[in-house]
């Protein structure tokens, strides 16, 4: 375990170092040369953006909720990562404000082997790693095996197996996560239909239910009608589905289903 939370904070920094170095290397051009290729070789690309969410109908936590998203995207010499961390008010309660976040790294046999792992629809085959973060004493590792997928439209088709380990709560057992993206050309710009879903499955505690969490986001790319490629500003909608959230039977007395709408402002750094 402690050798996974290494590998993940060094995965982190590499994610870190990168983006930071994409606004410095502008100015620091003979000094940080040796660093920057250094960088390149290992990070092939990457993207992040900040998002805005406002929504209502939420069970368990408040009805009422804002959030703000910071996400990083990149790919790898060795895999890719994916980070995004969600600070959440809660807009009708009197609880505390709070974050959590996710941290994914994931480790590519083609690239670290220099093999070709594909066949058939499959691209590529990954370890997939997961570490989960949040408020007050939320922290669980995953791990497993990673596939992604060549589905004709599809910018990406992703799916992984994790085995949970929390570290303080109930949620010891399996869990299965399709994540993608598609995008359709809409006159001058673009829809983009992006999302992943979550089924937690074979628990280990009796008191755990199984649950499913859906997460798609719909948005248009005003950006890109107001200001051409330069500028990506999606605005759109996000559903959040989560049978039995946080592994809390649903009942009369107490809902656990979810199906909350939240408005989305995405703009891409």
């Amino acid at each position: 375990m402690k050798e996974l939370k290494q590998v993940c904070r060094i995965s982190l920094l590499v994610a870190l170092s990168a983006l930071m170095s994409q606004s410095v290397c502008a100015e620091e051009t003979v000094d940080s040369a040796e660093s920057q290729g250094f960088l390149s070789d290992v990070v092939l690309w990457q993207d992040a953006s900040l998002s805005y969410l406002y929504g209502k109908q939420f069970e368990v936590d408040a009805d009422e909720q804002q959030t703000v998203t910071f996400e990083h995207v990149s790919g790898l010499s060795f895999g890719d990562t994916f980070l995004f961390v969600d600070f959440i008010d809660y807009r009708d309660s009197k609880d505390d404000d709070s974050y959590y976040g996710e941290f994914s790294p994931r480790f590519s046999a083609s690239k670290i082997a220099d093999v070709d792992a594909s066949f058939g629809p499959i691209k590529d085959v990954l370890i997939a790693t997961t570490y989960e973060f949040g408020k007050g004493d939320v922290e669980s590792f995953l791990y497993g095996l990673g596939i992604d997928l060549d589905i004709p439209g599809f910018d990406y088709f992703q799916l992984n197996l994790y085995y949970r380990d929390p570290q303080n709560g109930p949620s010891r057992g399996w869990q299965l996560t399709p994540a993608f993206s598609y995008t359709i050309p809409v006159g001058q710009s673009e829809i983009v239909i992006d999302g992943f879903i979550d089924y937690v499955f074979a628990s280990e505690n009796d008191n755990y239910e199984e649950n499913l969490h859906i997460n798609p986001q719909i948005k248009y790319n005003l950006g890109k009608l107001l200001w051409g490629d330069e500028h990506r500003l999606y605005i759109g909608v996000e559903y959040d589905y989560w049978s039995d959230k946080y592994g809390i039977k649903d009942s009369s007395a107490f809902k656990t289903d979810q199906s909350a709408y939240s408005f989305l402002l995405k703009y891409y750094l």
